[in-house]
């Protein structure tokens, strides 16, 4: 457990680099509006299982994908141009991550709490969903919370073969389009590494996160 126990009534963190080897930062808080901006701001993330203490999370080296580097693999611009699964932005987010949830029953850090505390973001406009559809079934998506032009991403889910790769295909290139700077992955995985993801140091990070989010970080 890290020593860093939040204060009930501030929404500040600790400085992020006192996070451990791991990542670790702090635990307590709440995941009201205005902590989880404010920590997405500085590089931080809530992570933990559910009915257990929340705790905040900021790996030092980052894994990210720069969306103009989306890589897609010549099978999968002919799937694109041939499916039949079609892509809507913004559309049955408390169904996307539901599902997220649901695909990973038992093994999940998504909790109502967790459905809760994003469903109001996306309210405030601050959460990105995208969804792909078989008809009216949504069989694939992911999510991932904005604040400026940075991105951070939360989950992914597929039911059908390819469609969570539609799916951040389609994110990268609607935020290349819109100049977004960064899709922070927070953890690695060898997929999202297949598709254009590298890591990059906390100091690159930061000054991405400064320029993004148009005012100065925390730490």
């Amino acid at each position: 457990m890290p020593v860093f126990k939040l204060v009930a009534n501030s929404f500040l963190f600790p400085p992020t680099v006192l996070a451990d080897h791991d990542g670790l930062l702090a635990y307590g808080g709440d995941l009201c509006i205005e902590r989880m901006i404010n920590a997405y701001s500085n590089g931080i993330f809530p992570w933990y299982n559910p009915g257990e203490e929340i705790l905040w999370w900021s790996p030092h080296k980052r894994f990210i994908i720069f969306p103009k580097e989306i890589h897609i693999s010549r099978s999968m611009k002919k799937f694109m141009k041939t499916t039949h699964l079609q892509i809507k932005v913004n559309t049955d987010f408390s169904q996307i991550m539901h599902s997220c949830r649901k695909l990973r029953e038992g093994e999940t850090w998504i909790s109502d709490e967790m459905e809760d505390a994003y469903n109001a973001l996306f309210e405030k406009g601050h959460v990105m969903c995208v969804g792909v559809y078989d008809g009216e079934n949504l069989v694939g998506g992911l999510y991932g919370v904005v604040i400026g032009k940075c991105f951070f991403g939360e989950s992914m889910f597929s039911t059908v073969q390819n469609a969570s790769k539609m799916a951040l295909i389609h994110l990268c290139q609607t935020l290349a389009e819109e100049e977004f700077l960064f899709i922070d992955c927070q953890f690695h995985t060898p997929h999202l590494e297949k598709m254009g993801g590298r890591f990059i140091q906390w100091s690159d990070f930061r000054r991405m996160l400064r320029e993004g989010i148009g005012k100065e970080v925390m730490y």
